[in-house]
């Protein structure tokens, strides 16, 4: 199975940007840990922190049958052209799962809303980095 992991607005800044919410590690750190745990998946990574940038590779990435594990960063909260991407490609067959490295229900008021959650397989929030890992599962399972 081909997973696409797609990292939002400054999430390049994980291991240094705000540890006592999002740790200590670098995502490529975490990246090599998560393809050393699923030999079966073929993953991807891929960040960005342009809105446009990140819609291009859903598109890429789905219409080439690959699931896709999201972070969109803020713009969970304000994109609908994310949104739209995301239910593009679900019409097509493929799978979204949403993972947010905090709880963001138990942070600020504005994040409790997420315009990408309804156009997703699921969401997985609160579990640190580990969330990705729950999320590849999630995708293996719908497989």
């Amino acid at each position: 199975m081909k997973i696409q992991i797609i990292n939002g607005p400054n999430l390049n800044l994980l291991g240094v940007r705000e540890p006592g919410i999002y740790g200590n590690e670098s995502f490529e750190a975490y990246f090599e840990k998560l393809k050393e745990r699923n030999p079966d998946a073929k993953l991807f990574y891929f960040q960005s922190n342009v809105e446009g940038e990140i819609i291009n590779q859903i598109q890429e990435a789905g219409f080439a049958d690959t699931g896709i594990v999201l972070n969109a960063g803020g713009y969970t909260h304000t994109s609908v052209a994310i949104r739209d991407a995301i239910k593009a490609v679900r019409d097509f067959g493929v799978h979204v799962v949403e993972v947010h490295i905090s709880n963001v229900h138990a942070r600020e008021e504005f994040r409790h809303t997420s315009l990408i959650s309804t156009v997703c397989l699921g969401s997985i929030a609160g579990f640190g980095l580990y969330s990705y890992d729950l999320a590849i599962q999630a995708l293996k399972a719908a497989q």
